[in-house]
């Protein structure tokens, strides 16, 4: 594979091990004493299993894995609400294939359309908009989720609407921003992080600029990293050099993709059609203060929480409580490993999870279940 086998060189890579191993060693980090370094990304961390990561790593070196999964940290009452903009007549739910089969309270988006919802899986909001253009009787909702690496695309696609006239087009929208949850952490005194591995993906588009807090603030390290395993073991080496070093900086390792100052494309369709939200809910961690986007008045219209009643614009009561026996919210805050649930591997399992980190394609759970043998490896090391 062109461009791509020379990150995943193991000549290289054991260069970079044995780089790691030395500065652990002058840190003076021990399986009992280790650095504790968080993945933000739910690629990453996914990344980390498949190439054995965490296990080629010296002891020194303990990986905690963030909340970087948007499907993750969406809390249950947003997934119900959902629902129940799907159950309305006449609505075309679209919604990417990890959102599916998320559970709610009552139940998933894949549930509902069994019971005979229109849900439909899209690839793009523009496939949504061009269900809108051939459905004019239709009301087409778009599930608007992730991170800011998909938020362009979204308010790109409302930009669209707006142009056309369209009237049957409406977004759901539930993106969320980065650094509030990564202050949140930082604040939690029961967190213990020496330092950060940052998102590629969201930084293709944010820069590496609103991550400066990070090591002003909190003097913190933290390295925005790619997703191959030579790009994750540099990056974990920049971090334990900076900790040696007594640094603390914004370092660039995926600078081949990571413009320093974003994507100014990006960054103009995000600031025309979204405002920060005064608060939004994630799993695990609770309100946190403008840490998600909403619809501008402008663009109103497009709006599902407007047009049609529903979420943070109602006056509802939901319930947010997650299922009996389910530890994501401690997985999701470093607390727990995912082994470490007593569902994970049998309430939960990717064929029927019980939680979202099961659920998602970058959940932690997941990660540990297909790469680390499941059920059986947590009774083999019991």
């Amino acid at each position: 594979m062109r461009y791509v086998e020379e990150f995943r060189d193991p000549k290289a890579a054991k260069g970079l091990l044995a780089a790691i191993d030395r500065v652990v060693d002058e840190i003076g980090a021990t399986a009992e004493n280790p650095v504790y370094i968080m993945e933000i990304c739910g690629g990453h961390t996914h990344a980390i299993f498949r190439y054995g990561l965490d296990k080629l790593t010296p002891a020194g070196v303990e990986f905690i894995h963030g909340p970087g999964c948007p499907v993750c940290v969406l809390p249950m009452a947003r997934v119900d609400e959902c629902v129940e903009l799907a159950e309305q007549e006449d609505v075309i739910f679209t919604t990417f294939g990890d959102a599916m089969r998320v559970p709610g309270t009552k139940k998933s988006l894949l549930q509902a359309k069994a019971d005979g919802a229109d849900i439909r899986m899209v690839y793009s909001p523009l496939d949504a908009l061009e269900l809108a253009r051939r459905n004019p009787e239709r009301e087409v909702i778009f599930f608007g989720l992730g991170f800011e690496t998909t938020t362009p695309s979204t308010a790109l696609s409302i930009q669209q609407a707006a142009r056309e006239g369209l009237t049957n087009f409406t977004v759901f929208c539930n993106h969320i921003t980065v650094p509030p949850p990564i202050k949140a952490l930082l604040d939690d005194p029961h967190m213990v992080l020496d330092g950060f591995v940052g998102p590629g993906h969201v930084s293709m588009v944010i820069g590496t600029h609103p991550y400066d807090f990070i090591a002003d603030d909190y003097g913190k390290p933290i390295v925005v990293a790619g997703f191959e395993p030579l790009d994750l073991l540099q990056s974990v080496l920049m971090v334990l050099e900076q900790i040696r070093d007594g640094r603390a900086v914004v370092e660039n390792q995926y600078a081949r993709v990571v413009p320093e100052h974003g994507n100014p494309v990006s960054l103009a369709a995000i600031e025309d059609v979204y405002e920060k939200r005064p608060s939004f809910a994630w799993r695990g961690l609770g309100e946190i203060d403008e840490s998600g986007l909403r619809i501008r008045e402008k663009y109103a219209a497009f709006d599902a929480e407007a047009k049609f009643g529903i979420g943070y614009g109602a006056e509802v009561e939901r319930s947010v409580e997650e299922p009996e026996g389910c530890a994501c919210s401690q997985v999701m805050t470093g607390r727990i490993k995912p082994t470490g649930c007593p569902q994970f591997g049998l309430g939960c399992t990717p064929e029927m999870p019980l939680g979202a980190l099961m659920v998602s394609s970058e959940g932690a759970c997941a990660a540990y279940y297909q790469y680390g043998g499941g059920r059986a490896a947590v009774e083999a090391a019991e």
